[in-house]
């Protein structure tokens, strides 16, 4: 994939998260995300300087240099909507605040690493008022980033950990937000960044940083906000109630089989697809649980490869790679879910196991991290991520949903 290519899909990345986060057509009216009167508006600059932590021979020196590679830097320009203090909706989730932001990182090896660019939507809230002016706060970003310099046999072969050139980009923090006049606030915390490709090409041991983030934050429209009375009318009670998920995904994965204790990487690229249906209990406005009935195809599950033995002065032919009938790919699993939810995002988590399987590669737990993004009152994106066995990656999963019988009040469209 070359340059060009990348940063179209990065320009296409930028134009699906910028409206992913744009208000419906319902909030179009005079309670738009635009109105002062619901909304502060912020731009944020930051600087996140990090340790790279050597999950990787790679990183520990075994690289062209024949050097660690230990330090990481990242700027990043960020814009958000707050939600106004005092209001419904900033008294229930903590004045949270959501919006898009772009990223430059560098790794001080541009030629075995590269400088990649990301793309990024956020979300964070308030967790504590310390004093009149010093907030502690979390923080979550998820993107894509492009630019990296992946594994090459001929190019670039001791660049094990990064096997493509676009990767999604994830990270989550706590800071401190200080302000210092009703225009400007100062940020400073701690940050966790992890990037992979999901399984979808090889290698992808992924990288990880570690480290601390500065930032200065500018309101456009803290007087407009300030002569607003505060809301003062009580939070109505949440109707707790059962509601129903139901999601399609589907993705590709690349597959690496063991023969003999060597590890051996199939050429192919394998379309997975499934489906969730997933009652879940409303316990309140940022809780609900439940189970899910989990069904999957992975065309890549239990597929095999032989032994060979090639004459002297023969040619190698290479691996074939063969594919098991299709009930050894096909299973039926249940799965335990739990949502935190926030006004737009839904992150949820899931741990299950197969009940119907081929066995081999769908035998075992199955660990879920998914994030969905309100579309409609009841439809959303679904972006999530499967583990098998706490360690192993499976696929992702890159879906729609729509939520049966959703009785959650909404104070924010």
């Amino acid at each position: 994939m070359n340059k060009q290519i990348t940063y179209k899909l990065l320009i296409f990345a930028t134009v699906f998260l910028f409206f992913a986060t744009k208000p419906s057509s319902a909030q179009t009216r005079s309670d738009s995300v635009l109105q002062p009167d619901r909304f502060r508006n912020r731009l944020e600059f930051e600087a996140r300087p990090g340790y790279i932590i050597p999950t990787h021979n790679f990183l520990k020196g075994e690289n062209a240099r024949s050097k660690p590679i230990r330090n990481s830097f990242s700027t990043h320009l960020k814009y958000s909507f707050q939600f106004k203090p005092g209001s419904p909706a900033g008294s229930i989730y903590g004045i949270p605040h959501q919006g898009i932001g772009v990223a430059y990182f560098t790794f001080g090896e541009p030629q075995q690493l590269g400088a990649p660019l990301a793309v990024y939507l956020f979300q964070g809230a308030r967790l504590a008022q310390m004093t009149s002016k010093l907030s502690l706060h979390y923080e979550w970003n998820f993107g894509l980033s492009g630019g990296w310099k992946p594994y090459h046999p001929k190019t670039n072969p001791d660049s094990r950990v990064i096997g493509s050139k676009i990767n999604a980009y994830m990270n989550t923090g706590f800071y401190l937000n200080q302000t210092l006049s009703q225009y400007f606030n100062l940020i400073g915390g701690i940050s966790i960044a992890h990037f992979s490709n999901g399984n979808t090409q090889f290698p992808n041991a992924g990288l990880n940083t570690a480290g601390v983030k500065l930032g200065l934050m500018y309101t456009l429209n803290p007087s407009i906000m300030s002569r607003q009375s505060p809301y003062r009318g009580a939070v109505a009670d949440f109707p707790r109630h059962v509601s129903y998920d139901i999601v399609l995904f589907g993705s590709w994965r690349r597959k690496g089989v063991y023969l003999e204790g060597k590890g051996i990487a199939s050429p192919h690229e394998y379309p997975v697809g499934g489906f969730n249906i997933n009652p879940m209990y409303n316990f309140g406005y940022k809780l609900r649980a439940g189970l899910s009935l989990d069904g999957i195809y992975d065309s890549s599950a239990n597929v095999y490869t032989e032994d060979y033995i090639v004459e002297p002065g023969g040619k190698n032919p290479g691996y074939t790679f063969h594919n098991p009938p299709v009930n050894k790919q096909l299973a039926l699993g249940i799965s335990a879910r739990a949502e935190y939810v926030m006004p737009y995002f839904t992150v949820g988590v899931g741990i299950g196991s197969n009940i119907v399987h081929g066995g081999g590669d769908l035998a075992g737990l199955y660990q879920m991290l998914a994030l969905k993004v309100e579309v409609t009152r009841n439809s959303f994106i679904h972006i999530g991520y499967n583990l098998q066995n706490f360690q192993t990656p499976n696929y992702l999963m890159l879906g729609i949903g729509y939520r049966f019988n959703n009785k959650y009040p909404c104070f924010y469209r």
